[in-house]
């Protein structure tokens, strides 16, 4: 079903620690009567819903006949201005519990009608999560943990976060509490407090994407690039052999990097051609097990 007005609202809702989640949220309008279901899209590790082409990504999925809630989690570093991170206190201890509760805050704002629009019947009950890179591990375990959860899409998605702490990184957490990344688009240094470490070890059956993608039974199509340079299409692999559901797919893009071609700033009129397909793809799998 093609929408061809949509409306756009942004607004945020507390954590369960008080802190804003940021969100957008996408509205198909009809005059009919119609309801759509809803997803949910997550960014990844250093990334915010206003990276690059998220924006387009998310009005092309409402144009479909999804409600879209592109959400910032909590403690992601973004503050007011939407795309610099300026909240390096918060990003420093940004742990996959509270990526998790955050889904959680935001699934049940939805159903309680906090985040809602008035211009589109949005059916609560069938929710799905797109997530891309360390968001796509996210939503693997958020979709094993919240049954309104009824189908997943994951993009260039980590299969197990203990396995990208480096000897090094570890060191640095045991002398000095925290370990240092560069941001390559900012030159920023951004510190990971060992607080994210240790949730990812001491919460493994929670928070890890390869303990969750067992207990899957819902609908869920893995993409990953053959050139990601970021995350091996080897992870998706993995994820895919792991996923209990009976309905599952692993599609693996030609010439798709770890943002399938896209950057931030993203100016363009076009999608890069492999973000085009993984759209493409995205938006069917949706269609055929969440419309």
């Amino acid at each position: 079903m093609e929408v061809s007005s949509i409306s756009i609202s942004s607004g945020q809702i507390p954590s369960t620690e008080g802190n804003p989640i940021r969100y957008d949220l996408y509205s198909p309008i009809s005059r009919n009567g119609l309801s759509f279901p809803v997803i949910i899209f997550l960014h990844g590790f250093k990334g915010f819903k206003d990276w690059g082409p998220f924006p387009d990504v998310c009005e092309e999925l409402t144009r479909a006949g999804f409600g879209v809630v592109a959400m910032n989690f909590s403690l992601n570093g973004i503050g007011d201005n939407r795309t610099e991170f300026t909240e390096m206190d918060l990003f420093e201890r940004e742990t996959f519990s509270q990526d998790l509760d955050d889904i959680g805050s935001v699934i049940d704002a939805l159903q309680d009608g906090t985040i809602s629009d008035k211009h589109a019947q949005l059916n609560t009950d069938k929710i799905g999560l797109l997530g891309h890179s360390r968001g796509g591990h996210t939503a693997i375990a958020a979709a094993a943990e919240y049954t309104p959860v009824q189908c997943l899409v994951t993009w260039s998605a980590v299969a197990d976060y203990r396995e990208r702490w480096t000897e090094e990184m570890k060191k640095d957490w045991d002398e000095k509490g925290y370990t240092e990344i560069e941001n390559s688009r900012t030159g920023q240094k951004m510190k990971v407090g060992k607080v994210v470490y240790e949730d990812s070890i001491n919460n493994a059956d929670r928070v890890i994407a390869m303990e969750q993608v067992k207990e899957l039974r819902i609908p869920t199509l893995f993409i990953h690039g053959r050139e990601d340079e970021s995350v091996p299409h080897t992870d998706s692999e993995k994820l895919h052999i792991a996923c209990a559901s009976k309905e599952k797919e692993l599609r693996l893009v030609a010439n798709g990097s770890h943002t399938y071609g896209a950057a931030h700033p993203f100016d363009s009129q076009d999608f890069p051609k492999p973000l085009s397909e993984v759209l493409e793809w995205t938006e069917g799998w949706f269609l055929e097990y969440l419309g």
